[in-house]
């Protein structure tokens, strides 16, 4: 049942994303990347490590000369520069060196964490992802962005590095909570909205299974929201361009996290900045009503919020200058021009974000 997926840059292949039904076949892809001399540590936070832990630990101790942990308080409050600086030095007091490993097991903050301390610590150590949370296996753990929140703005801080190795234990998704589960289908339901058509009818045809967590069906939708993250970053590895188009609906969905001070999870964010982000698409002309109508009902079906109380939409507004996705004095939005085809666009004036957010805010 095990699939691989290969992500290439300049026509070369970089690493592989391994789907699986558990943790068995890591230790064989983990041997295939030399770490049998080499130190490494499992860098995880409170949640994970004891779900988890102990039997990563037990299956990479014979792939590694050591092994280390650093485990952090789980949560986005966690997600900064003072916990990277622990991270420092935990890895300098075990004597890391440059050819040293890290292992982010975790959701999207472990491997956002662990990705930045891997690509700044001796200006560069490897790292593989061990994404355990269903928004970090089809988003995250992929194509190398890395960072840290910096006072309450999210990812101002980080850098591009990519891992050398992403493998995904789709059974890990059995841990999760309602709220966590559904927080993955803001990035999934995201993914079929700009790239993919059929990949967003296939969403909405099978969403009674996707609640379930049917296995199968749950690798398949990994592997296909996956597989166009995949094209979008070969095709752009630094955001120079078409990779920005994966910013649909963070615009208002960051705005939005940091007006509720990151007591909603992101991928609720990114799914009701999706809704803002459609309605402006449709008050534009580019999509239908309907669209948006199926959109609500697919969220509501797959047990995310469609609206949210208690926000200022002049504050949201405010925050979306302070986004890293401005370009110079404007800011660049991403919008549908049907779905499964989005684009750039930086002429989205207040106005219309205010009736994309007045869909959402109650």
């Amino acid at each position: 049942m095990a699939e691989t997926l290969t992500v290439h840059r300049d026509g070369q292949a970089i690493y592989d994303i391994i789907l699986d039904t558990s943790f068995a076949g890591l230790p064989e892809q983990v041997k295939k990347l030399g770490t049998g001399e080499r130190r490494m540590c499992i860098v995880t936070d409170t949640t994970v490590a004891g779900l988890y832990l102990d039997q990563v630990q037990a299956l990479l101790k014979p792939c590694c000369r050591e092994i280390c942990t650093f485990v952090f308080p789980a949560g986005e409050a966690s997600k900064n520069l003072d916990t990277v600086q622990q991270l420092y030095e935990t890895l300098i007091r075990a004597h890391f060196d440059r050819k040293d490993w890290l292992a982010a097991l975790g959701g999207g903050v472990v491997g956002d964490l662990c990705g930045y301390a891997a690509a700044t610590y001796l200006r560069g150590i490897s790292f593989i992802q061990i994404p355990t949370t269903l928004l970090s296996q089809v988003d995250s753990s992929i194509g190398g962005k890395t960072g840290v929140d910096f006072a309450s703005y999210k990812n101002m801080v980080g850098a591009f590095h990519m891992p050398a190795l992403v493998y995904t234990n789709v059974s890990a998704l059995l841990t999760l909570s309602k709220e966590q589960y559904s927080s993955g289908m803001g990035e999934v339901i995201k993914h079929g909205l700009i790239q993919d058509s059929e990949y967003y009818g296939w969403l909405k045809a099978n969403a009674e299974a996707i609640i379930r967590r049917d296995p199968e069906i749950c690798l398949e939708m990994i592997a296909g929201s996956d597989r166009i993250k995949r094209q979008v970053v070969e095709e752009d590895p630094t955001e120079q361009g078409l990779r920005a188009l994966l910013n649909f609906g963070h615009t208002l969905g960051h705005a939005l996290e940091k007006q509720l001070s990151f007591s909603m999870l992101h991928g609720h964010c990114v799914g009701l900045g999706c809704l803002g982000a459609v309605k402006i698409s449709v008050l534009r002309g580019y999509v239908p009503e309907e669209c948006l109508d199926s959109l609500i009902a697919l969220m509501e079906r797959l047990h995310m919020p469609v609206e949210v109380t208690g926000v200022s939409a002049g504050r949201v507004l405010e925050d979306t200058k302070s986004d890293k996705k401005m370009d110079g004095s404007r800011i660049r939005f991403i919008l549908l021009r049907r779905v499964g085809e989005a684009f750039i666009d930086r002429t989205v004036t207040e106005d219309e974000m205010r009736a994309g957010l007045r869909l959402i805010l109650r």
